[in-house]
């Protein structure tokens, strides 16, 4: 079922994937029956996924598998699940199955079988993945990692158990001496003092680090990352151990059915009853931190893992008080749970009514039971600089006592795990590298996830990370050695967004760190900041309205719903100061210790001061939990970076820890969080399948059969041809250097094919088989019936003669005659012929096996010379290498050093930011203090200058009432005065005050702002120092793998290299081929008319040759009436006779063959001429049409020249007015006439140059006649010639209206302007002549085409008359030979046919699919069309909107006007103010005076003021004047612009108008030229409907034909059997003869070559021996190089850890070259002995030879016999030739006639082939016309292009127009402007005279000056409108 594509994987509820058969497709969907219950369901193709083949099932590694799926990778599991195999690789990494049971596979013997095996070798285990991490860290002194993840219960901590185990016993140390025992392990290992510390640190941390939860009895409740470290022999050197993420909080209370930490268990379990009471202990039950109370796990005794937990610790080298106080610590941890407090009625306060449980933990502790109690009930807290005591509630007290317990317990853990890594470390030996092992909790997805799977998984998704980039790394690197093609990917990047999220600044973890810093900050906050900031990105999700969970996160492995509750407790993990002061001052020194270096989150740190400036700074720093995880987990990941990476990711299989069972939803679950399901995904993106050549050719060989040829072949270019062979897609395989690789499911699809190969081929052969056993059965059954009936015959006649005498008397004297032993002779003479024969056979084969073997000899001797070739080559490489690698390494070392002087620089700068941030610190409080200072005395200020404010409302509200009553109060007015201006002063140095007090406190905020600034950038500067640090760090890691690259570069470098090479090669000899191209296409014309000379050659000789054989045929005809009268003549002649006439009837046969082909030649050259013919001519048509269109735009262009030269003219009587303004332009202009008069040669020359073309064209063109081939090319020439006059033509014209716009603008000379019209007339008159010329030449083509066809006609018919003439000469020859041959050639005949009819049935369908070619482009070029059509309707559209522009343009210049209008009315309403309120003034200064006596004070002042106010209006009137000549003149810009945009106008509509008339043409004719190409499609599918039906009926007849030739053919094998039995038996006679001569001369020959053969041996051995000495040369000198290379290393080994790597590579190398060398030597020993055994066979050989010789005189005298025989047998021969011609004479009468029949109907179907034929021609003539139509419509369209590019450029010179006239209007201000100031210096000098008369005089002289200028700018504008028009 699977071979026939019918099984998949359908997911199934409980079983995940379940296997079933495909029974038939719906839509998208598929009915499938399950193959466990038969069951149908419907199934939609997604869903579904491929199965593989049996041939993958229980794989060892599942990146091997071709189909990559989940269902796939789960079978493979469960497979090997079930089967006991735990173990299972997926590519780079080991997964495991927990097995839930103990296995044999963990012993000492199974450690010896995986101990120094590849990978490959041994099945899948942990000690797999640990031995090749042990010996790759040997051999490339790189350090590893282990790296077991997994979920709870997945078996973890077991592996890493095992992995432990497995490096303790392979890198144990030796013991010193005998004396010192090692000590041994519970399985029976012996290991070393450190070894066993080793192994007895895991049961420690077991008991203080692990618990009993729902999944597993024996969870690990914390990370840890075991580092062990190996001297440079592999010894083990030391070790250390580091911890993440303990889970503190099962120490104060626990889930259902599980357990806290198990050493709480053991304690107070395995403790004796004295032990317990010393420290205080009680029973499980008492302790409320216990929950579940003394819950026992079933297979494990606490009291046993007690004491073995005690073993431990005394062989880490604890101390007994060490442990004593360790117990201590843990009994008070337990007691902290048993305070009980209550709550007061009135008070929040909390209590304690009973401390007895506070004494015990005080005793415990070493601390005061008062100080406890009142740390807890009544802690100091610091506000400020003082201590307040707070009082706490009862949940407050309760907290922090289990905030204390569980912060005892962690840091006990932590001097645990330090004490542990001290005993480890102790040793002296130097750690030359490590491996790590990771045990770290796998990814955890909840219902509701917290805070803790936050860290956990934010962890998993860097390992993972880790994993991707590591993986595709090595992925990618074989594909680079592999030489594939192939972009490089760091699927690192795919987790990088969740990782930023999570870890960047403004991500998850920053935003809980900035919100425990905030007081008043909630979860709910918390959330609703991280919605706000991370509501857009892609990994981020919020929450529903209806789900509990806080917002979601899109890891690798899902989403995970995150619940925000206590994160921010949990983050701070707060302490009470006032507890850990006591703790770190406590009596007992252990406790002290644990306390010492405590980092404090307490609530003082929390609390912030509010002040009137708002929130201070915090004083204190503290470190958080997600800070410090970060740290660690930045430590982890740059550790494991630089070290190589082994996976092994651990499974649960079920939750209900039973053996043998799958959960299979878990399962893939937990595939998903591991990254199992992710590696393949990335697999997928790569090749992940791949075969050697060797076993991809014996594997899919069926497939490709008969493409590999019989003989070696390389593997690659056999894999080659078998993938071309089978079709597959290129992006599906990549070739490699030695194998084949394939994208996922290709394989798969493959062992399909060669399943259902295979079935087909075992079916054939079972028939095979079936068929020949049956044929046996038959033909013994048939012996036995004979066998029967001779045994009858044969009694029955024993039973006549039994008693006869004469029979009796027969029986007797037979055996003593002589002539019955003459057969037994006879026999033994066949019998020993046999035997020679044999030996002969022997001989020949043994020959053939010697030249074989020394042409391998050859072979090998060659491979050997090439490979030392090779060797020396490498060496010189390697030396390069060498020389290039110390230079790198010379610049590296630079580089380290510069990069630590910089590390080193930048740390000083760290130091110096440090000092400067608390000097700024220090000053910002200063500022602060004074801050403060300034506020207070800004209050102050603030306060008195609202006190001036009432005062200065009361002095406005007396300044009202003063004058209210001015009149009555005069004199109080005056003291009011002075009190107000008293008041003034006071007001104005008070707001001063203010001023300065304002300008202060912007100083000082500035200087704060400055101050912050400085810290944010010491901050910035700080951040931008470490990660330079960790940019330095990741550097000097990636120098290491740069040094790698470097060297796959220099290869690639290398392979570039010679790429380049052939890349110059290649452009080389393309320059030379664009050289000779060039030379060719000069020769061309020559050569063409040479052909064409040739042509007419090769026709004479064809006709000669027609005539010669013609003769032929009347000499043949009378020969063959004599033969056939000799024949029937001669039928009773002898045998020499019929040989003589066979030899001649092979003749004529040849001859006929010779005749037909000649035949055939000449009807194929007749029609190619034909064709010829009709194509050149229908050619000469187009070009003929071409040309008279070309006439008619050459006419259309004249009549626009004329047009122009018209305007011209009009336009030279218009400017002869303006002669005299033009000549004072003229010296500014003669250079400008000097460049025109330069491009008006440059015309000219160019006009002479099209006149030379058209000399050659006109030549070409009378050639022409006498050169029928060359006549295409000549006219495309000459068509292309004319486009180009014509582009010329369209310059010309161009450059001639650029020339007279120039003119115009300029007005240059009228004498210049003449000559060009002159110039231009004698262009026109040119080109009028050379049109005259191109219609004679026309005349004289059509001449000459018309006598061509003539010529063609006459042809035609010599043809028609030659092939009537042939016929006749055909039916002659035919009725003259003989009837046997008439049969063959008949025969001959009819295959011939067959073959044309089918080469024209394929040549049918070729013309047609070349119809439909030719119609897809004609819809392509329609659709070019309508693009043409819509980039002229957007140029329409382009000029409307400049024209709006334009519009709009004017619109804005009216809105300034209207402006400007506005402007000058206000001005002269505050003109009309000015004087109001200066006649206001004057009244209150005639009232002043009336009224004061006391004012003559103030009369200078009022005089001044009078001054001034007139001074003002005098201004205020030249401003006035000003503005209304500004007015005026912008009056005039609008009438100009109106005049303007009206002209503008005009032309618009009329160019708009013209071309939508012109668009309208356009489409119209593109409406009809579209019908006419509908019909034409119509009339082309009817004609192919037609040659469809014609070609049915061509293959109607071609299967009757094939009937009567397969009746003929029968006829003819029964004539024709009987004589070839005969001639067979002759022939072998003969043979037999002949070979046995044959024989005796090769055996001749072949010893003489044997002999040459010898000779070359002999110098080939000595050659040989030769190659020997120079290879061991080679490699003397090879092991030199090694000594040397070996010493530099060894000098350079105090380097650095680049210059050791090198040593390796190069020492690796060197190996590599001594083993090669080592081969070659083996090989030459080969090749001597082979040479020893070639010398023995030769000796053997020429033995053999002598006995050969005598054996071929023997043959020679047998061959006499045979000739005998063969005389006897020639007689027999001619007797039955004679009886069966009688026979066949009959026969071939009959197949004469059914031949002419036949060839009659051969001659109908020719004529409907050549009428087919015609009608094909006929399209292929109209399609060409169609194609000439289209070619006419894009020249139209190129010509709306250029009209509408002319219009453009009409429009810019417009536009450049008024630019101009926009510019002459700013001039002319300018100078009006300068001629007002002008007037206004005068009427200042001649103020002193009468003012009157003098203003009088002025008025009339600028309405003088005004009434000229405007007079001349009237003159301008006209003449302006003139050059416009």
């Amino acid at each position: 079922e699977w071979s026939q594509k019918r099984l998949v994987w359908v997911p199934h509820e409980t079983a995940g994937f379940v296997a079933a058969s495909m029974k038939r497709a719906q839509g998208e969907e598929v009915e499938v029956e399950l193959v466990e219950t038969s069951k149908k369901v419907l199934v939609s193709r997604d869903d579904m996924q491929k199965m593989n083949p049996p041939k993958y099932d229980k794989q060892e590694d599942m990146a091997d598998l071709t189909c990559l799926n989940e269902a796939s990778v789960l079978h493979n599991i469960k497979e090997r699940y079930y089967s006991g195999l735990i173990y299972t690789y997926s590519g780079l990494f080991c997964v495991v199955v927990n097995p839930y049971k103990r296995l044999p596979i963990y012993t000492e013997k199974i450690i010896e079988i995986y101990k120094g095996k590849k990978r490959h070798e041994v099945p899948p285990h942990v000690f797999a993945i640990t031995d090749i991490a042990y010996r790759s860290m040997l051999q490339d002194r790189e350090d590893q990692s282990i790296l077991c993840t997994g979920e709870s219960g997945a078996g973890k901590t077991e592996n890493t158990k095992k992995v432990i185990q497995y490096l303790a016993y392979v890198a144990a140390s030796k013991p010193k001496s005998s004396s010192h025992l090692p000590a041994t392990n519970e399985g029976g290992l012996s290991f070393g003092e450190l070894e066993q510390q080793l192994l007895k640190a895991n049961p420690i941390l077991e008991a203080f680090g692990n618990a009993k939860t729902v999944k597993n009895d024996n969870s690990s409740r914390f990370g840890k990352f075991v580092r062990i470290n190996f001297d440079a022999s592999g010894y083990i050197a030391g070790a250390n151990i580091e911890t993440y993420l303990l889970e503190k909080a099962r120490i104060i209370r626990q889930a259902p059915d599980e357990r806290t930490f198990h050493i709480f268990y053991q304690l107070l379990l395995g403790s004796t009853q004295e032990f317990k009471s010393n420290i205080l202990l009680e029973d499980a039950k008492n302790y409320t931190f216990m929950t579940q109370g003394g819950l026992r796990v079933p297979g494990i005794d606490d009291i046993e893992e007690f004491t073995a937990t005690q073993n431990a610790m005394k062989v880490m080298g604890i101390s007994d008080d060490d442990m004593t106080s360790i117990w201590r610590v843990i009994s008070a941890s337990l007691l902290f749970g048993n305070m009980e407090f209550k709550q007061e009625r009135n008070t929040d306060q909390a209590t304690l009514p009973d401390n007895t449980v506070a004494q015990k933990v005080a005793h415990l502790l070493g601390i005061q039971v008062t100080d406890l109690t009142k740390a807890f009930l009544k802690p100091r807290i610091k506000v400020g600089r003082d201590y307040v005591t707070k009082a706490q509630t009862k949940e407050q007290v309760e907290f922090a006592i289990e905030a204390i317990g569980k912060a005892t317990y962690e840091r006990l853990f932590k001097w645990i795990v330090t004490r542990i890594n001290r005993s480890l470390d102790r040793t002296k030996r130097q750690g030359a590298s490590f491996i790590g092992i990771l045990d770290i909790a796998g990814f955890e997805i909840f219902e509701l996830n917290s805070f803790e799977q936050l860290c956990i998984n934010y962890t998993n998704e860097k390992l993972q990370q880790l994993f991707n980039h590591t993986m595709f790394i090595l992925e990618q690197e074989e594909y680079q050695r592999e030489g594939i093609e192939w972009k490089f990917i760091d699927f690192g990047l795919d987790l990088q967004p969740t990782i930023d999220l999570i870890e960047k600044p403004m991500g998850i973890m920053a935003l809980v760190d900035e919100e425990c810093w905030f007081p008043k900050a909630t979860d709910k906050s918390f959330v609703e900041k991280l919605v706000t900031s991370h509501a857009v990105h892609p990994k981020f999700v919020k929450s529903d309205f209806k789900s509990t969970a806080d917002f979601s996160i899109l890891h690798y492995a899902g989403q995970v719903n995150y619940s925000a509750a206590q994160w921010l407790m949990k983050n701070m993990d707060p302490l009470n100061e006032n507890i850990v002061q006591y703790l770190q001052a406590s009596q007992d020194p252990f406790v002290c210790h644990i306390w010492k270096d405590a980092e404090i989150v307490g609530m003082a740190q929390q609390a912030m001061t509010d002040t009137q400036f708002g929130r201070v700074t915090r004083k204190g720093m503290f470190r958080t939990v997600s800070q410090l995880y970060k740290e660690q987990l930045s430590k982890l990941m740059v550790t494991l970076r630089n070290t190589n990476p082994n996976f092994v990711r651990c499974i649960i299989p079920n939750h209900e820890k039973k053996a043998g069972k799958i959960n299979a939803p878990l399962v893939l679950d937990q595939l998903r969080c591991n990254g199992v399901l992710e590696g393949i995904r990335i697999c997928r993106q790569g090749f992940p399948n791949r075969i050697p050549f060797q076993e991809f050719r014996q594997r899919y060989e069926l497939l490709t059969p008969n493409v590999i040829p019989k003989g070696f072949m390389d593997g690659k270019k056999a894999c080659e041809k078998m993938i071309e062979a089978l079709e597959l897609d290129p992006g599906l395989f990549r070739i490699g250097q030695s194998k084949i690789f394939f994208r996922a499911g290709v394989l798969a699809h493959l062992e399909e094919e060669r399943d259902l190969r295979i079935t087909d081929l075992v079916v054939k052969f079972q028939a095979y088989c079936r068929g020949l056993l049956a044929r046996r059965n038959y033909q013994k059954r048939v012996q036995q019936l004979n066998a029967i009936r001779i045994l009858q015959r044969n009694c029955a006649a024993y039973l006549k003669l039994r008693n006869w005498q004469w029979w009796r008397l027969y029986t007797k004297v037979k055996p003593l005659l002589q002539v019955t032993k003459n057969d037994e002779k006879v026999m033994q003479k066949e019998n020993e012929l046999k035997e020679i024969t044999e030996k002969l056979h022997h001989h020949e084969a043994e020959v053939q096996n010697l030249d074989k073997q020394y042409q391998q000899a050859l072979e090998e001797k060659n491979i050997l010379a090439e490979q030392l070739q090779a060797e020396t080559e490498l060496c010189a490489e390697a030396e390069e290498m060498r020389a290039r690698l110390a230079a790198r390494k010379q610049e590296m070392e630079e580089i380290i050093h510069d990069m630590e002087a910089r590390i080193e620089e930048e740390e000083e700068k760290v130091l110096k930011s440090g000092e400067e941030r608390k000097k700024l610190q220090q000053h910002i409080q200063d500022l602060e203090e004074q801050l403060e200072e300034e506020e207070a005395a800004r209050q102050k200020l603030q306060i008195e200058k609202v006190q001036a404010e009432a005062k200065m409302k009361q002095f406005e509200e007396q300044l009202v009432a003063s004058d209210d009553f001015k009149e009555k109060f005069g004199k109080d007015k005056k003291n009011l005065e002075e009190k107000l201006s008293d008041v003034s002063a006071t007001l104005a140095e008070e707001e001063e005050k203010a001023k300065h007090l304002l300008k202060l406190k912007a100083k000082h905020e500035s200087t704060i702002g400055e101050l912050e600034d400085k810290l944010r950038k010491d901050n910035q500067q700080k951040q931008e120092v470490e990660r330079a640090k960790r940019k330095c760090e990741t550097e000097l890691g990636d120098m290491k793998e740069q040094v790698l690259e470097r060297k796959q570069q220099v290869e690639e470098i290398q392979l570039q290299l010679g790429k380049r090479e052939e890349e110059v090669a290649q452009a080389l000899m393309k320059v030379d081929e664009e050289a000779a191209a060039k030379a060719n296409a000069q020769k061309a014309l020559r050569e063409l008319e040479s052909q064409l000379g040739e042509v007419v050659e090769d026709l004479d000789a064809e006709k000669e040759a027609r005539n010669k054989a013609e003769k032929q045929k009347r000499d043949l005809n009378e020969e063959l009436e004599a033969l056939k009268n000799e024949l029937l003549d001669s039928l009773d002649v002898t045998a020499a006779q019929q040989e003589l006439r066979t030899a001649r009837e092979k003749e004529l046969a040849n001859i006929k063959k010779s005749l037909e082909d000649e035949t055939s030649n000449h009807e194929q050259m007749t029609t190619d001429m034909r064709h010829k013919h009709s194509h050149e001519i229908s050619q000469i048509n187009n070009q003929l049409d071409q040309l008279k269109k070309t006439k008619t735009q050459a006419e259309k262009g004249k009549s626009q020249l004329e047009a122009e030269l018209a305007d011209l003219a009009n336009e030279l009587k218009a400017t002869s007015g303006n002669k005299q303004e033009a000549e004072r332009k003229r010296k500014q202009l003669e250079n400008h006439a000097g460049e025109l008069n330069a491009k008006l040669t440059e015309s000219e020359s160019r006009c002479t140059e099209a006149q030379e073309r058209l000399g050659k064209i006109l030549n070409e063109m009378e050639s022409m006649g006498s050169q029928l081939q060359e006549a295409e090319t000549r006219a495309s020439q000459a068509s292309k010639s004319t486009d180009g006059l014509e582009a010329q033509l369209s310059e010309v014209a161009a450059n001639l209206e650029e020339e007279t716009r120039q003119k115009l603008a300029v007005n240059s000379k009228l004498r210049a302007l003449e000559n060009e019209k002159e110039h231009l007339l004698e262009q026109v008159e040119e080109e009028e002549g050379k049109a005259k010329t191109l219609e004679k030449n026309l005349t004289t083509a059509s001449q000459q085409l018309a006598d061509a066809r003539r010529k063609a006609e006459e042809e035609s018919e010599q043809v028609a008359k030659l092939e009537e003439y042939k016929k006749k000469q055909m039916k002659d020859f035919e009725e003259m030979q003989h009837r046997m041959e008439e049969v063959q050639s008949s025969n001959e005949k009819l295959d011939k046919s067959k073959k044309k009819m089918s080469a024209e049935l394929d040549d049918a369908n070729i013309e047609l699919d070349s119809h439909r070619s030719k119609v897809l482009e004609l819809e392509k070029k329609q659709r070019n069309f309508d693009k043409i059509l819509a980039e002229e309707k957007m140029n329409g559209e382009r000029i409307s909107t400049e024209r709006d522009n334009a519009e709009r343009d004017a619109r804005e210049k009216e809105t300034k006007l209207l402006n400007l209008n506005r402007g000058l009315e206000e001005l002269q309403a505050q003109l009309d103010e000015s004087e109001r309120s200066r006649r206001q003034l004057q009244a209150e200064l005639d009232d002043l005076v009336n009224t004061q006596g006391t004012a003559d004070k103030n009369v200078h002042e009022l005089e001044k003021a009078k001054r001034q106010l007139e001074q003002e209006l005098v201004e205020q009137k030249t401003q006035l004047e000003e503005l209304e000549d500004e007015l005026q003149q912008t009056e005039d810009q609008k009438m100009r612009l109106e005049v303007n945009m009206q002209a503008l106008k005009t032309q618009f509509e009329r160019d708009l108008a013209a071309k939508e008339e012109a668009g309208e043409e356009k489409r119209r004719g593109m409406a009809k030229q579209i019908r006419d190409l509908e019909a034409e499609l119509d009339e082309e599918r009817k004609q192919k409907q037609a040659a469809v039906n014609a070609k049915k009926k061509l293959e109607t007849d071609y299967k009757d034909l094939e009937s009567t030739m397969d009746m003929n053919n029968k006829l003819k094998e029964d004539a024709l059997k009987q004589l070839k039995k005969l001639q067979q038996a002759m022939k072998e006679i003969q043979r037999d003869a002949e070979e046995a001569h044959a024989s005796k001369n090769e055996v001749l020959q072949q010893s003489k070559d044997l002999e040459k053969k010898i000779k070359a041996l002999e110098s080939d051995l000595v050659q040989m021996q030769e190659d020997l000495s120079a290879a061991e040369r080679a490699r003397r000198t090879a092991e030199s190089e090694r000594d040397e290379l070996a010493e530099e290393l060894s000098s350079s080994g105090s380097k650095g850890a680049l210059a050791i790597d090198e040593k390796r590579r190069l020492d690796a190398r060197i190996a590599a070259l001594e083993g090669e060398l080592e081969e070659e030597q083996t090989q030459s020993e080969m090749l001597m002995e082979r040479a020893r055994k070639a010398q023995i066979s030769i000796e053997q050989l020429t033995t053999e030879l002598a006995g050969e010789r005598g054996n071929a005189q023997k043959m020679e005298n047998s061959k006499m016999m045979l000739e005998r025989q063969n005389k006897e047998l020639k007689v027999k021969l001619e007797e039955v030739e004679n009886s069966n011609r009688a026979k066949a004479k009959a026969a071939i009468a009959a197949l004469e006639s059914k031949v002419s029949n036949l060839e009659e109907q051969l001659s109908a179907e020719a004529q409907e082939r050549m009428l087919a034929a015609k009608g094909n021609r006929k399209l292929e003539k109209k399609i060409k016309e169609l194609l000439m139509q289209l070619e006419d419509e894009r020249r139209h369209a190129d010509q709306y292009k250029e009209q509408n590019e002319k219009t453009n450029g009409r429009m810019k010179a417009m536009r450049r127009q008024l630019d101009e006239a926009e510019e002459e209007i700013s001039r002319e201000k300018a100078h009006r402007r300068k001629a007002q100031r002008e007037l206004d210096d005068f009427v200042e000098s001649n103020e002193s005279m009468n003012r009157e008369i003098n203003n009088l005089k002025n008025k009339l002289r600028s309405a003088g000056n005004v009434v000229m200028a405007a007079e001349g700018f009237k003159d301008k504008k006209r003449e302006k409108e003139q050059n416009d028009k």
